[in-house]
């Protein structure tokens, strides 16, 4: 931060701005959280010599209380992949089993959302197909925040829920199944090579919500990547030149998984194919 050119490189600088905080942030409640510690401590001693109950049961209320924010701090210590402080985007399907599933896909947006707003983090609905007559197809939300893909990069898998059914007269129980996959936004540092010839852009009238311009003409726009057959597609903004370049961001970031994926697969692969080191193994 103290080299000249440090500033002239906006992405890097807020990158390493934001990076800083949060050491910044860890050392000083470990600092505060040690302080904490030594002042009950001291207390405790007190509390014995007098035999006071009601302040030894304060103090152990105080060590709960500490315990839990120590728990956070690590939970944070946790979270040191070169993507983890990235942003990311969160991509819901509903499985099949028609408005069941829909409705299931529905909730866990919901869900995500209420957990990003819990957190102070922010959040941007990207797209979304509504079911015909509950719930949602799919849909693509960004949430922007500290450390947001170390915190939810667990969550991609398919989710499947056992209940009974608000749609069904007879009252039975219903299983259903959503699929959620977790995307870093990759920033400007990391270069990402996408060749137009690979591309297949198509452009439709958005479905969503987003006044009588949005519905009326054709902002909407899907990108396929043909290489890969990664799909992604964006109908939140009024501009299809807006909804374009989020398409690309979003392509950029699934192609950079993918390829994290591919090498994290490829290494296990090396890794089982190795002869076990012990009796019987051969040179």
């Amino acid at each position: 931060m103290l080299s000249a050119d440090f500033w002239q490189d906006k992405n890097n600088s807020q990158r390493v701005i934001k990076e800083k905080k949060f050491y910044e942030d860890l050392t000083n409640s470990l600092k505060k959280n040690v302080e904490k510690l030594k002042d009950l401590d001291d207390l405790n001693q007190l509390a014995l010599e007098e035999e006071n109950l009601q302040v030894q049961e304060e103090i152990l209320k105080n060590i709960k209380h500490l315990r839990s924010e120590v728990k956070k701090n690590e939970i944070k210590c946790f979270l040191s992949n070169e993507v983890d402080p990235l942003n990311c985007y969160i991509e819901i399907h509903a499985g099949a089993g028609g408005t069941e599933s829909q409705d299931w896909a529905d909730m866990l947006r919901r869900m995500y959302l209420k957990w990003s707003d819990k957190k102070n983090f922010k959040s941007s609905l990207i797209s979304e197909h509504r079911g015909d007559e509950a719930g949602i197809k799919s849909a693509t939300i960004k949430i922007d925040g500290d450390y947001v893909f170390g915190w939810l990069k667990k969550e991609s898998g398919i989710h499947r829920l056992v209940r009974i059914s608000p749609f069904d007269s007879g009252a039975r129980r219903h299983t259903s199944f959503a699929s959620v996959w977790i995307y870093p936004v990759v920033d400007e540092n990391i270069n990402i090579e996408i060749l137009e010839k690979d591309l297949r852009i198509d452009t439709y009238r958005s479905s969503g919500a987003g006044g009588q311009h949005v519905n009326t003409t054709d902002s909407a726009v899907r990108i396929t990547h043909i290489p890969s057959k990664i799909v992604v597609q964006c109908q939140n903004e009024r501009s299809q030149h807006k909804n374009k370049e989020t398409c690309m961001n979003m392509l950029k970031a699934r192609l950079y998984d993918y390829e994290i994926k591919k090498r994290e697969e490829e290494n296990q692969n090396v890794e089982s194919s190795k002869s076990e080191i012990g009796w019987g193994a051969s040179n």
